[in-house]
């Protein structure tokens, strides 16, 4: 049983809408275990996201007051509520979007990516969505660094470089980030990326993969998406297909491949495609990472020669050390 602590009635009143929130935010996180279960996650992870929504519901006090009164760091107290999910609550509360139940949703709305970032809530990320019909944190941070975020209204100077300067941490999880306890971990391999991506469009081609289906778009008929959750080294990631305009404009439904990490020590989004430039030219490639998959397969086609196998078919066999600042955006 709950008890209302203050005899104020704004207090009281305060409190009980306080509570009704964390319901829903239980009820948000108990559809979470719900689908990871149905989409065959991780089973210590379904189990995590359950006791974490009995926490929240039974809290006698409301989970924005605690995190208003103590931080990340006072969710991250309560029991069964790890950092990762308490990341989660937070962007919830700021947001007023749970991002991970909207992913397992098959809602890839780019809108609630953008609105996560510091510096944009959800009426500048619909305007930044729907005025420069961006879809990626990179292609956001393309158009703050070439001006074109200061024709979206309510967008200065100051907030532009507040936005720039988030996604230089942020964007795609390129860089070490740090978390709540003040660790720092390092950036995602390349290989790692590749390997997923890999595996993803295997299974996906096999049909052993479940699926789900698209619910924010407008669409003729039904589209359902492969989803794969996967592990490595307790980094947790989840791989689908692109269905944004924006890939099937370009007809690449089938060709690009999202892929996000979520668990407690970071959070991460790329986009692997395959390059249509230079001499990475028919090569699977992560967006903002070229330089990084240029390397790749050079040491790859190193370790197939010293081997004694063929390296790729499709790979130049001489390189131009120039290559990298032109050409290689797939």
């Amino acid at each position: 049983m709950v008890v209302i602590e203050s005899s104020d009635p704004i207090q009281a009143a305060e409190q009980i809408e306080g509570l009704h929130e964390n319901h829903d935010i239980a009820k948000q996180l108990r559809e979470v275990a719900d689908r990871l279960a149905e989409q065959q996650a991780n089973l210590f992870r379904v189990r995590a996201y359950r006791s974490a929504a009995q926490t929240i519901a039974h809290l006698p006090s409301p989970v924005r007051q605690i995190l208003k009164n103590e931080g990340v760091a006072g969710l991250v107290a309560l029991p069964t509520i790890g950092h990762s999910i308490a990341n989660l609550i937070e962007s919830t509360l700021r947001t007023g979007k749970m991002p991970l139940l909207d992913r397992l949703r098959g809602q890839n709305n780019a809108e609630h990516s953008f609105a996560t970032l510091d510096g944009i809530g959800p009426q500048l990320s619909h305007r930044i969505h729907e005025q420069l019909h961006l879809e990626t944190l990179a292609e956001l941070r393309e158009a703050a660094n070439d001006g074109r975020l200061q024709k979206v209204p309510g967008l200065g100077p100051k907030r532009i470089e507040a936005i720039r300067n988030c996604l230089a941490y942020q964007d795609a999880g390129d860089r070490p980030i740090e978390a709540s306890g003040g660790d720092v971990f390092e950036a995602v391999a390349i290989e790692e990326l590749l390997e997923i991506d890999r595996d993803y469009r295997e299974r996906a081609k096999d049909g052993t993969l479940p699926r789900i289906k698209l619910s924010d778009q407008d669409l003729q008929t039904e589209v359902w998406l492969p989803v794969m959750h996967t592990e490595r080294d307790g980094r947790h990631y989840t791989a689908m297909y692109s269905n944004t305009a924006h890939a099937l404009v370009h007809h690449a439904t089938h060709d690009w491949v999202i892929i996000y990490r979520d668990d407690a020590n970071a959070h991460g989004r790329w986009t692997v495609t395959t390059s249509q430039f230079g001499n990475l030219n028919g090569l699977r490639i992560v967006l903002g990472r070229e330089e990084d998959c240029l390397e790749h397969y050079r040491r790859d086609i190193y370790h197939h020669r010293e081997a004694g196998h063929p390296p790729h078919p499709e790979f130049p066999t001489q390189w131009d050390e120039e290559v990298g600042r032109n050409g290689l955006r797939g």
